[in-house]
């Protein structure tokens, strides 16, 4: 299994017989040159949303239609993109669970808001993260997201090993408030900050992460660099 950060909060992991992308952003990504986006989105099978702001979405159309590969997501949200977009989809909802290929994809709640196109007009379903669980592995993709008292029982009844956490600050936690949630509600063995870097107003080091965590593997992830596991 490895996951390769593909800059803000943009993700391609691949587990078992998958290769999935999240929330992938390429056009206008400033952290993902050009000449890498063939290399970041090939052989994707399937495409997972936590939410319809633009930095989450804006390729996922195109992507989902030249890679054939589904989009995954709250079942409000898939229903719109398969009616209006024409994608293939796999919609899903709150404590919900989709089998891809070997792997098992729950679906969770986050603290952020949501809404779609280029008026932000459309608010279909709700914002949420994702367990991914595979390889004897459980991955908490926290999507946008606040500190929640819903990752108590995220903590509890899936037991990650592995937290992919926002923790930019502005729009989401900050690596302060990732390192409260991490400390407070999970055991991770591993933590991989993100939706961080991208823009000034975002924090820049995760150093506030690193340092509050010492007993947690917390890595910084380096743009397209394979995270082996």
């Amino acid at each position: 299994m490895q996951i390769i950060w593909l800059g803000h909060g943009s993700f391609r992991i691949e587990i078992e017989d998958q290769v999935l992308l999240i929330d992938p952003w390429l056009s206008g990504n400033p952290m993902l040159p050009e000449d890498q986006h063939a290399a970041a989105t090939t052989g994707a099978t399937h495409i997972l949303i936590t939410h319809g702001h633009f930095d989450h979405t804006a390729d996922v159309v195109a992507l989902s239609k030249s890679l054939g590969a589904p989009a995954v997501g709250i079942y409000d949200f898939m229903s719109y993109l398969e009616s209006k977009e024409g994608l293939s989809v796999i919609g899903f909802n709150m404590g919900g669970t989709v089998k891809l290929g070997k792997v098992a994809v729950s679906l969770v709640p986050a603290l952020h808001s949501t809404s779609y196109g280029p008026d932000a007009a459309a608010s279909l379903g709700r914002e949420a993260g994702f367990i991914v669980q595979g390889e004897g592995h459980t991955i908490y993709v926290s999507g946008d997201t606040g500190i929640s008292a819903e990752m108590d029982w995220i903590g509890d009844y899936y037991k990650p090993d592995i937290g992919i956490l926002s923790a930019g600050g502005h729009f989401t936690m900050d690596m302060k408030g990732a390192a409260y949630a991490a400390k407070r509600y999970f055991d991770f063995k591993t933590v991989i900050p993100c939706h961080y870097k991208t823009f000034e107003l975002l924090e820049q080091s995760a150093t506030d992460l690193i340092d509050a965590l010492p007993e947690v593997n917390v890595i910084e992830p380096q743009v397209m660099k394979p995270i082996p596991f």
